[in-house]
């Protein structure tokens, strides 16, 4: 399986609740990473590879019930396994650096966590079918009623997870921080309060001491 050392490039992944302001995050990073000479591959999950992103339909739209917890982590893994192959470890082999909204510690926490303790059979899978960690994870730590409130004002048709409520989103934000302890090797928590300025910022001199 894959070692976490691949010449050259780097895994940053990007974490949150929703409506944690991640995503813009990532790509406000990938933007500055650019501007001063990085070659960036930003990237999400699932999807970042075209099997990726048609599982991704199948998990992020439709009625909260629509899949059991353990169908949910069969379809994360293989929509991950997809995506590094064809896209993240390429990248990584070329040097680049891989700028991706959620990874593997969205399933330890979404289907891990709050849908049964399923947190074994995700950590097995992941060992066994993608058998990478991130070199470097930021976690944008947001209020929970702030960040349900942001997710459902988008109105897109992938809203499956911000429809269970503001109960997943404490669940989660609780379940994100103590992952951030159990990995305190890799993970780096970034205050989400402030202007979107303010927060990147954070982001940035986070990465860039990283990458020094």
């Amino acid at each position: 399986m894959t070692s976490n050392s691949v010449t050259g490039g780097r895994f940053i992944t990007f974490e949150g609740i929703d409506g944690s302001g991640k995503s813009t995050q990532a790509r406000m990073l990938a933007d500055h990473l650019m501007a001063e000479g990085y070659e960036v591959v930003l990237t999400r999950e699932p999807g970042g590879s075209k099997g990726a992103e048609e599982i991704r339909a199948l998990v992020l739209e439709g009625e909260p019930d629509r899949w059991s917890a353990e169908t949910e982590i069969l379809l994360f893994t293989a929509a991950r396994r997809d995506h590094l192959e064809r896209t993240i470890l390429p990248a990584l082999a070329a040097g680049k650096v891989v700028i991706c909204d959620r990874f593997a510690d969205s399933t330890r926490m979404y289907q891990g966590l709050s849908r049964g303790d399923l947190r074994g059979v995700v950590d097995q899978l992941h060992e066994l079918m993608i058998g990478r960690e991130p070199d470097l994870t930021i976690l944008i730590d947001m209020d929970p009623t702030e960040g349900l409130t942001r997710a459902k004002s988008r109105q897109t048709a992938e809203e499956r997870f911000e429809d269970f409520g503001q109960a997943l989103q404490d669940q989660m934000r609780a379940g994100f921080l103590a992952l951030a302890n159990e990995y305190s090797d890799r993970f780096q928590v970034i205050d989400g309060k402030g202007t979107l300025e303010e927060v990147a910022q954070r982001v940035t001199s986070t990465v860039k001491a990283h990458l020094s």
